[in-house]
This record gives C-alpha cells, sequence and structure tokens, in this order.
C-alpha cells in the first residue's frame, strides 16, 4: 500500500512562504511522476504542479513563476516551495503519485491571510 503524508503548511501572510514536504513509501517513487495538487472549500482538486522521473517539472499557470516543485530520490520526498503566497492559494495541498492515482495523503492546510 502506498502511504503518503503532507507536512509544511501553515498560518501564512500575503507574500510569505511556504516549503510543504510529501514523504512516501515504495520502491517506485523513483520511477514515479510526482504532483501537487490543491482544493480550496467548495472547489473541485486541481493540479498544481508535477515532477517526472527525470525532474522535468510544469505548473499550473495560477502559480507558475511563483512555486517550485522538487524531489529527493534518496528520501522518497517532494518539495513544493511556495512563495509570493495569495490569498487564493488558500487550500489543503496534497500529494500523489502519478502512478497510484487511487492513493492520497492527509493533506496539509495552507492559509494565506492577514
Amino acid at each position: 500500500q502506498v502511504q503518503l503524508v503532507e507536512s509544511g503548511g501553515g498560518l501564512v501572510q500575503p507574500g510569505g512562504s511556504l516549503r510543504l514536504s510529501c514523504e512516501t513509501s515504495g520502491s517506485i517513487f523513483r520511477f514515479s511522476t510526482m504532483a501537487w495538487y490543491r482544493q480550496a472549500p467548495g472547489n473541485q482538486r486541481e493540479l498544481v504542479a508535477s515532477i517526472s522521473a527525470g525532474s522535468s517539472t510544469s505548473y499550473a499557470n495560477s502559480v507558475k513563476g511563483r512555486f517550485t516543485i522538487s524531489r529527493d530520490n534518496a528520501k522518497n520526498t517532494v518539495f513544493l516551495q511556495m512563495n509570493s503566497l495569495k490569498p487564493e492559494d488558500t487550500a489543503v495541498y496534497y500529494c500523489r503519485n502519478e502512478l497510484t492515482p487511487n492513493y492520497w495523503g492527509q493533506g496539509t492546510q495552507v492559509t494565506v491571510s492577514s
């Protein structure tokens, strides 16, 4: 069974930064595209960023230039560095291994508010 544990969320003022982490289990991590998603109240879950096994990255237009996804294969961990945060970034953030799309972690709450 795949386990994903997100951490690093919190309350931050507009313009601030947070770094999210997602530690995963399983030996397939290094071969997997990993992704961060988010879900705000009343909204569908949306893709924020992804990183391939070869470390190619892609971003939603809404976060491009502000967020950076990275991975550490030795630690089975994927990160999301979030800078210049805006109130509209408020959401629960989840990571997912795209090879096992039925498995989700518990998520980590990010709240951007003054």
